[in-house]
């Protein structure tokens, strides 16, 4: 007996993935079959997840600081040679 997940992407995404899934002889649906065995089989997400650094609360800090500093003193402009 089979069952139908639904998950909904964007439109570019989904030509991606199928594009990609025929590129290696794949359809979608033996793609997803294979991320939902392998989750099962290994008890966990079968690659690894990570957080974007710049969302660390510690970077929101530092960037926070440094706009602060540039609303009052205006910054400093440094100019960049692109002819070198």
């Amino acid at each position: 007996m089979t069952s139908i997940i639904t998950a909904r992407v964007s439109k570019e995404d989904k030509e991606k993935f199928e594009l990609f899934c025929q590129s290696v002889g794949l359809t979608a649906s033996a793609a997803i079959n294979m991320f939902i065995k392998a989750t099962i089989r290994e008890g966990e997400i079968p690659f690894k997840i990570r957080t974007d650094p710049f969302y660390s609360k510690a970077n929101q800090e530092l960037l926070r600081k440094s706009i602060k500093e540039m609303e009052e003193t205006g910054g400093t402009v440094h100019e960049i040679d692109l002819d070198k």
